[in-house]
């Protein structure tokens, strides 16, 4: 027996592998038909689910803010469905929920195009319509790579492979379509509605990795109901008048081209207001006891060994190699520039702290389908800054830099600040 308590308190036992569902019916038809899926302390659960222990139990409805990421979870699942239908031998690789939609990634020789979007969504709606029922199954290991292999899935092959051994592996059926998912999902296709768009399609390498094959991201959103849509599709409508590409093409300030990707063409406005940032920004530095330098763009590959970066960072690096083989590249960051100027000549520790600052323009190679606007780019101006001292002065140093940060924020207007720490990642100088 397990112990089930509802949101009042009450509690009830029922026999082991109850399903929530069979609770809902036990205690109102209506109940269980407006239900999509159930919290067991907390966690999202299907509400087909067996229940093997003492749980606290929430019944969630479509219309619970919860069952938002369920809508869009499922219709991630009905568009691939509605891909594979309508455009065979496309392989379906991953596609999780993101903020304001999902995504789901396909390998397939031909690109989609935004003219493909009304037939894809058309289908969509008919398996909606369908009303499928949405089934969990567990598989095994040796079961699922079988089946995916005589499908043509090798990207699902591949996950497979990837998923630890004592993990439970579950596939999702609707109808006779079916996806490698840890779920949860509502009960059916039907539950999902009518509110969704598909939004865009982009490029996307196969987990992230320029070395893999690229895939195609088809972008969509989905809402509870046609008002949130509207109401969501009108946001972004404001947001693209407000756009600092269109905004810095309309008042004659910068714009972009495709010869120069992920860098900025300053207009003489532009670059006079760009200019009135430094010289605020230089200002504020030097009243802080920061020295200004200048460093080179271009320099040997050694000193970028020495520094590590080779080693961690070469794929984010523009590299070149000049007719008597000599190897360079763009500097990605400014701090083995102020460690040669910090280290030439001799130091005293009165010279400490020595604050050296630079508007270093850097390069970094960010895959073309990262670039967007001023947002990411591949080369920009860093303000930048390194501080040489002693241990005694860290402490002091930090809470001035903290300071200087944060009043310079506070002059932009910017009072309602967020600060988050950064740990040290496994691949790092």
């Amino acid at each position: 027996m397990v112990a089930i308590t509802f949101p009042d308190g009450a509690q009830r036992e029922f026999a082991s592998g109850i399903t929530g569902l069979d609770i809902a019916k036990g205690i109102s038809p209506s109940l269980a038909k407006r239900t999509v899926a159930m919290a067991l302390d907390g966690q999202l659960t299907d509400i087909a689910a067996p229940i093997g222990a003492d749980a606290r139990i929430e019944f969630v409805s479509r219309d619970d803010p919860r069952a938002l990421e369920l809508i869009r979870h499922d219709a991630a699942h009905v568009l691939a469905e509605a891909v594979q239908t309508l455009f065979p031998g496309t392989q379906v690789t991953i596609g999780p929920v993101i903020e304001n939609g999902f995504y789901y990634d396909f390998f397939r020789a031909e690109p989609f195009t935004p003219e493909d979007f009304a037939a894809i969504e058309k289908k969509m709606r008919e398996i909606v319509a369908a009303d499928k029922p949405i089934v969990r199954e567990e598989w095994t290991r040796d079961q699922a790579k079988a089946w995916f292999e005589t499908h043509g899935e090798a990207f699902k092959v591949e996950l497979v492979e990837s998923i630890p051994a004592d993990q439970k592996l579950s596939v999702y059926r609707q109808g006779d379509w079916l996806d490698l998912c840890r779920g949860p999902h509502m009960p059916s296709t039907g539950k999902i509605g009518n509110a969704f768009k598909l939004m865009k399609v982009a490029g996307a390498y196969w987990r992230g990795d320029s070395t893999k094959p690229m895939l195609q991201r088809i972008y969509a959103t989905a809402f509870t109901k046609q008002e949130d849509l509207d109401a969501y599709l009108k946001q972004l409508e404001e947001a693209e008048r407000r756009d600092h590409r269109r905004l810095g093409r309309e008042m004659d300030l910068f714009h972009f081209q495709e010869e120069g990707p992920g860098t900025i063409f300053w207009h003489p406005k532009g670059w006079t207001l760009f200019q009135t940032l430094i010289s605020f920004m230089r200002r504020r530095q030097q009243d802080a006891g920061y020295i200004e330098v200048n460093t080179p763009q271009v320099l040997d590959r050694a000193l970028w060994e020495t520094s590590g970066h080779w080693q961690t960072y070469r794929e984010n690096m523009f590299i070149t190699t000049t007719e008597d083989d000599r190897v360079f590249a763009l500097k990605p960051m400014n701090c083995p520039g102020h460690v040669q100027i910090f280290k030439n000549g001799l130091k005293s520790y009165r010279d400490l702290p020595m604050k050296i600052a630079e508007f270093g323009i850097v390069h970094r190679y960010e895959p073309s389908g990262a670039i967007h606007g001023m947002m990411r780019v591949r080369a920009f101006t860093q303000d930048d800054a390194h501080i040489y001292c002693t241990e005694d002065q860290i402490m002091d140093e930090a809470l001035k830099i903290n300071d200087m940060v944060m009043s310079i924020y506070k002059d932009f207007g910017f009072d309602d600040i967020v600060v988050k720490l950064s740990t040290r990642p496994e691949k790092r100088v």
